[in-house]
């Protein structure tokens, strides 16, 4: 790729005498401003302060703008509208072909679960990647950014970020401060315009969006919509699929233990919804599997589309799936061939092999048999026979996605099911994902439980576990409402610029301590500690089978730790899990006055469960429980590789960026397969090296305001471990 400078003269946008373009180029802070606001052209003026004017060449401007480039640069970037400002000249560059990404009109919406749009996708990634320095890199972004999707830009660009090895340590924004309409009720946008048009900065309040926005209790299925609709958990969805995207270049797509990787993560969402289901007195979700019945329940998300100027389409109570069939999407499918996938999916599983697309044997009754099973269901690009196996979970959203107008005669976009960062907000994404860990869950049922001799680990006794809550009773966990602040005003084109701060609601959790007595009565050594907690009855208030009650555990933490010899007394805060990222990543606000933080963070933090729902609802009269606490051994566990340098964000759903799975045991060890033979219950399952306690986590009808300025205190984060040994 070769540039070409425009470097010039040009008054008071000529500053110090000297051309900063080259310099701010190779500036990864520019990558900020390029992100902001990504509905607004690029020749509005970036920045909180409107401190950046970018100049782009007229040849790259948007169709509708190049009979006007010399208005548009008299008006924009000539320094009149904003004195001061910094200009970034935007070089010309020979692009590779983009005419495939620039198929998707700008105010249409982008989908990964399309194939097209994800062929488009890989794309444009690719484009961005192979930009062999960082200013070409940013030089392709400005370039592209105003005549490509914003959706898909901002996917490709955020994926770009995360991968190139001079850009990683950029502080990605969060989608939310992006595109904030995949977040939060139209109602707010509006409210917005009026507060700015009105009101100076110091009069401006938060807009609170109530808890019970889109639906009453009277539809049942909204008293978990606090867990459906949370910004944290669609973000982690988001997030997780930038760092592991199933389409695009093969040395961003093909990592370590990914197809596994997305069964566990979606199998403990799974698990963890009907958690909060039983907390709310319903029962657990039943798997989408027949795709000829009714969908019974109803979602109206009240999200609007900035980008595409409509109403996301809701979905009414008893649809029924019909075939889809739009041509301008190349999206062509019926509910038969999701039937048949379906159905050489499960002949694969009690085959225990499947066929590649040379058609050979791949055996999977082997370790990496889940990570194969794991690529085929999704239909990533690693699926060994996409002709075969085709394209069942992506068709699967999708087919709900489009119940309401399947074959576009009423020119109606996709839902949010067909969005991977609203669709988590759909109970119909739990009922189909529920059906696709049914069919994990028949596959791990085709491999042998562990016999003690697996679970044990010499030398290692448990001897009790024990849970400390700040200001709490011992062995319960404390639940309650929390309000928080976000800004959102760096993802909407509203004039004049200013802080937009929401108010939202979510569940929170007082901070607690784990307390683990373990004796090694052998010589020092490290251990994994494996922590998990599972209700303690069902529905009908019977306790569990192990059978059943294995697929509920949830995993709350997953460490190492040295044990002397003798007693050992092991304590964990809470706020130290290894599947979640700190409160303030989820709700993390950039300084009001710059775009650009001092401290920045390693942006792989971002990928990790929200630590303020680590902890389930539980119930006003306290919901029982069980804590599990196992110890394996470390040199077993351990994978050889160096250490990540900075954060480690939530490994355990995530993994440690560019680099092995940290722990060698299956995911969700030991709960990952049935019980051995003649195991009922959960104590007949226990070995010397793992105990069991009751427990509740007590709901109180209170609800915190975590602060009135939109940026949270931050928590002190302590070291891994923290212990007390007794010899």
């Amino acid at each position: 790729m070769v540039l070409v400078s425009t470097c010039v003269h040009l008054g008071l946008l000529f500053l110090a005498g000297q051309c900063l373009a080259q310099n701010d180029l190779n500036d990864k802070n520019t990558i900020l401003y390029l992100m902001d606001r990504p509905l607004e052209p690029l020749f509005y003026a970036k920045g909180t302060n409107k401190e950046v004017l970018f100049h782009i060449p007229a040849d790259y401007l948007p169709e509708q703008y190049k009979p006007f480039s010399s208005e548009l640069e008299n008006r924009f970037g000539g320094g009149q509208s904003e004195p001061g400002a910094k200009r970034i000249d935007i070089p010309s560059l020979s692009l590779p072909d983009l005419s495939l990404p620039r198929r998707l009109k700008r105010d249409e919406m982008f989908s990964t679960f399309i194939p097209l749009h994800r062929r488009m996708a890989g794309r444009l990634i690719e484009v961005f990647l192979g930009m062999r320095s960082l200013s070409d890199f940013i030089t392709a972004a400005a370039l592209t950014r105003d005549t490509i999707n914003p959706g898909l830009w901002t996917f490709a660009m955020s994926i770009a970020v995360l991968h190139r090895n001079d850009t990683q340590n950029v502080d990605l924004p969060p989608l939310n401060a992006l595109l904030p309409e995949k977040f939060f009720d139209r109602a707010v946008f509006t409210k917005a315009r009026q507060d700015i048009n009105i009101l100076q900065t110091e009069e401006r309040q938060p807009i609170v969006i109530p808890r019970d926005y889109t639906a009453t209790d009277v539809e049942i299925e909204h008293r978990i919509a606090y867990f459906r609709e949370d910004m944290g958990i669609n973000l982690h969805h988001w997030t997780w699929h930038l760092v592991y995207p199933s389409s695009g270049p093969m040395e961003i797509v093909n990592k370590d233990r990914r197809g596994e990787l997305w069964y566990y993560q979606h199998q403990q969402i799974i698990a963890r919804y009907d958690f909060e289901r039983m907390c709310n007195k319903l029962a657990r979700v039943k798997p989408f599997n027949n795709f000829r019945e009714t969908i019974k329940e109803g979602y109206f998300s009240k999200l609007d589309s900035l980008v595409a100027s409509r109403v996301w389409p809701p979905r009414f109570e008893n649809t029924q799936l019909k075939d889809v069939k739009r041509d301008e999407q190349e999206l062509v499918f019926t509910i038969q061939d999701l039937e048949r996938w379906r159905d050489r999916i499960y002949e694969a599983i009690q085959e225990n092999r499947a066929q590649n697309t040379r058609g050979e044997t791949v055996d999977l009754s082997g370790f990496n048999g889940i990570d194969i099973l794991g690529n085929m269901i999704e239909a990533s690009t690693l699926s060994i026979n996409p002709n075969l196996y085709g394209n069942l979970h992506n068709m699967g959203h999708f087919a709900i996605a489009l119940v309401h107008d399947p074959d576009n005669r009423h020119l109606e976009t996709f839902s949010v099911m067909g969005d991977l960062a609203t669709t988590m907000r759909d109970p119909a994404f739990y009922l189909l994902h529920k059906f696709i860990d049914d069919m994990f869950q028949d596959y791990k049922r085709t491999l042998p439980g562990y016999t003690e001799q697996e679970l044990g680990f010499d030398g290692i006794n448990v001897r009790g576990i024990e849970v400390i809550s700040d200001g709490g009773s011992r062995n319960e966990f404390n639940t309650f409402w929390e309000q928080s602040d976000v800004e959102l005003s760096r993802g909407l084109d509203i004039a004049p610029r200013g802080p937009v701060f929401v108010r939202i609601t979510h569940l929170q959790h007082t901070p607690f301590t784990y307390r683990i007595q373990v004796e090694n009565t052998g010589q020092p050594r490290m251990g994994t500690v494996r922590i998990f907690m599972a209700p303690k009855f069902d529905e009908r208030g019977v306790p569990f089978v192990l059978r059943q009650q294995r697929i509920l555990f949830i995993e709350l933490d997953k460490f190492q730790t040295m044990l002397r010899q003798g007693s050992n007394i092991i304590e964990r805060l809470s706020i130290n899990s290894s599947l979640t990222i700190p409160y303030e990543r989820t709700f993390r606000q950039l300084d009001s006055t710059k775009l650009v933080p001092d401290d920045q963070q390693f942006n792989y933090c971002g990928c990790g469960w929200p630590q303020h729902l680590l902890i389930p609802k539980g119930s006003i009269e306290g919901f029982p429980v069980e804590l599990f606490v196992m110890v394996t051994s470390y040199a077993d566990d351990r994978v050889e590789q160096a250490e990540p340098d900075g954060c480690r964000g939530g490994h355990s759903y995530c993994g440690l960026f560019n680099r092995l799975y940290p722990d060698r045991k299956p995911m969700g060890f030991p709960f990952d397969r049935n019980p051995r033979q003649g195991v009922q219950t959960l104590r007949q399952f226990l070995t010397s090296n793992m105990f069991a306690a009751d427990m509740t986590i007590r709901f109180t009808e209170r609800t915190q305001v975590r602060n009135t300025s939109g940026r949270a205190q931050p928590a002190k984060r302590q070291g891994p471990t923290q212990r007390r040994t007794v010899g």
